[in-house]
């Protein structure tokens, strides 16, 4: 007898990450839902594009914020499993996410958006170590209400970072470099270690 698959419900479905996550739900024949924030007419064209096109693939799709608690709790009753792909300034809104799994009641694991570094086995520097604690206040937020997770650590991506952290296409009077100032380097090869020693997935429950 085949294996029931499970229901999935991905929130930040429209972003870069969601997207991918989607189609690859989708691909594996599971019922796939989305929670997206609600259609409003200074929306994106391309958010309107992508909610045709999951319309299309059989998406059931829920438009509300993650303020509104009960009607997310309604989105999560109806499915087993939510992965969040929230991008890196809402990782605490996650939050929200947690306490709406907790009244739900239902789910059997939780996915939240990291997708990075592994916060519990990583130091960083700041402003970079901001991020790994945003991670880890939601890892403790998830045991503390009993909800089942897994954490997806990809590792990093030097050409995502630097674009995040340093933005290098403002133009600015003075850039803050953080260390000590003795290692001497370029950029171009921190940017090639990155690329050449990240490039592994952990996968930890």
């Amino acid at each position: 007898m085949a294996c029931e698959k499970s229901k999935i419900l991905i929130i930040g479905a429209t972003g870069y990450l969601g997207k991918y996550m989607v189609k690859a739900s989708v691909s594996l024949g599971h019922p796939t839902y989305a929670y997206t924030r609600p259609i409003k007419p200074n929306t994106d064209p391309s958010k309107l594009e992508l909610h045709k096109e999951y319309e299309a693939m059989g998406l059931t799709i829920f438009q509300g914020e993650l303020d509104e608690h009960e009607k997310l709790v309604t989105a999560l009753r109806q499915v087993d499993v939510v992965v969040s792909t929230l991008p890196v300034p809402q990782h605490l809104q996650q939050l929200k996410i947690i306490n709406a799994i907790k009244d739900a009641g239902n789910i059997k694991r939780f996915i939240p958006s990291e997708f990075g570094d592994d916060p519990e086995r990583a130091s960083a520097l700041p402003p970079f170590e901001a991020l790994h604690e945003n991670k880890r206040v939601i890892r403790r937020a998830a045991e503390a209400a009993g909800i089942p997770y897994t954490c997806v650590c990809a590792n990093s991506c030097a050409a995502y970072f630097v674009d995040y952290l340093l933005h290098p296409r403002e133009e600015r009077e003075e850039v803050v470099v953080h260390g000590t100032g003795e290692a001497k380097g370029k950029l171009a090869s921190v940017v090639f270690h990155f690329w050449t020693t990240n490039i592994n997935a952990l996968v930890l429950t």
